[in-house]
């Protein structure tokens, strides 16, 4: 009875449910599994067996699954109030979100603009930095600047400025191209070439851009530090410091993109912090609700906020989503930020870092694997298979066969990756790094 239960579910999901990032048609042959509950940094499907969640479910889950504090809070606000809109009202959470994210930038980006998703949060900043622009008068900057191998959403704005063409080029006809530049991507790096002067040959190919260019170019948008959908691509921070020098010298907005990468993922709470530098505006979503609800927001300094201040309706940012700062979306983001507070997350997580490449130490001297990396609580490698055919289907394999050992790891090409909840002890450190290794011996095997 129970596998009928089970198989009922995946017979109805594949039936009516259409599953994202996906070719439907894998899943005559790729297991889709139904979810039951989550406890922790386990899921556990219908039959009752479970899978670690390696990848924090698509890099937002932060403190666990079904986390008692976050369900606290939620339950709480849940008698309170559920939803208002929030042109012309506010409430309690938005305003204390607000008011603490601007204290942990030391009210270097004071506002904060809300919407429900990443993609959404840099469709955002796009418009902002866009119509900042024409409010000052300067209306020729129009164009956008983005790194090779960047991703930043999926909508079309987002698109425009994302380059992996698996997502982007089905939709070339739609979209503004961006300039595209070099990627200061560490595994870059030529013969006697540093991590750092990969960054800076990446920033001269910037600053011929902004050269080109200049006066057109409304901004330049990264992911800080990590290149997160290229697979994990790290790059040193002297490309962030060079990056805002050059926005700063060419009068061009820097926009940080942190929806994957902020909130404490690369060892300091916002991943700028690592190079000593702030953007004009900053994309934060994922794991900002710890998981738990959509949610996403920019915010944005003193004089991009300025530029929009005015009596003129024409001159206000007039964007909107109906749930735009949901009370129970900021509420739980209130008790992820308490979370991070009353436990010492990021000195904690500079300790499971530590653990995490201990574990998987192994993999430096073995011959089938490349580009052993880690950023805080992002760790990475890559496979080495030379067949194309078998390099092709590596993620799929892997994932299948992860499955197998109760571990929820969906590689980006050969790239193999963790991006695991705060909560990991040293126990399961350990049984995370055997059972990876365990499924890299099969799929090499296969």
């Amino acid at each position: 009875m129970i596998l009928e239960t089970q198989t009922n579910w995946v017979s109805r999901s594949l039936q009516h449910v259409w599953h994202p990032c996906t070719q439907m048609q894998h899943h005559e042959s790729v297991p889709l599994i139904p979810v039951s509950h989550g406890r922790g940094i386990w899921l556990y499907d219908m039959e009752g067996r479970r899978y670690l969640d390696a990848i924090s479910s698509w890099w937002v889950n932060l403190f666990g699954h079904a986390n008692p504090r976050i369900n606290a809070a939620l339950k709480d606000q849940l008698d309170q109030l559920e939803h208002a809109m929030l042109a012309g009202f506010t409430h309690a959470p938005v305003i204390e979100l607000s008011e603490q994210l601007a204290a942990l930038t030391a009210h270097q980006l004071g506002h904060c603009f809300y919407a429900s998703d990443g993609a959404s949060a840099v469709e955002i900043a796009l418009k902002m930095s866009f119509h900042a622009w024409r409010n000052q008068g300067q209306t020729e900057k129009q164009e956008f600047i983005c790194v090779q191998g960047s991703y930043h959403g999926e909508t079309v704005g987002a698109l425009a400025v994302t380059d992996v063409s698996l997502f982007r080029d089905a939709y070339g006809p739609m979209l503004q191209r961006a300039h595209v530049v070099s990627s200061p991507d560490a595994r870059l790096a030529q013969a006697g070439e540093s991590a750092a002067d990969v960054a800076l040959r990446a920033a001269a190919d910037l600053e011929r851009v902004l050269q080109q260019r200049s006066g057109k170019v409304a901004a330049v948008i990264i992911e800080p530090l990590v290149q997160c959908a290229t697979g994990m691509a790290m790059h040193d921070p002297v490309y962030l410091q060079r990056l805002r020098a050059l926005c700063d010298q060419y009068q061009v907005h820097l926009i940080a993109d942190e929806i994957a990468v902020g909130c404490g993922r690369t060892g300091t709470f916002f991943a700028c912090e690592s190079a000593g530098i702030w953007p004009d505006l900053l994309c934060l979503s994922k794991g900002i609700s710890g998981g738990y609800l959509p949610l996403s927001l920019v915010m944005s300094t003193e004089a991009v906020y300025q530029a929009f201040y005015d009596t003129d309706v024409r001159r206000g940012f007039l964007h909107s989503h109906s749930y735009t700062g949901n009370p129970l979306a900021c509420r739980a983001a209130l008790a992820t930020l308490q979370i991070f507070a009353d436990d010492q997350v990021l000195s904690a997580n500079r300790e499971r870092a530590q653990a995490i490449a201990a574990a998987f130490a192994p993999l430096q001297n073995d011959s089938r694997v490349a580009h052993v990396r880690q950023q805080g609580m992002i760790f990475a490698f890559d496979a080495i298979e030379p067949d194309a055919a078998r390099a092709a289907t590596f993620s799929r394999r892997f994932f299948s066969a992860a499955l197998q050992e109760e571990l929820l790891m969906r590689p980006i090409g050969r790239s193999v990756y963790l991006m695991p909840p705060y909560i990991l002890s040293d126990e399961e450190i350990a049984l995370l790094a055997q059972k990876t290794m365990n499924v890299f011996e099969k799929v090499m095997h296969e």
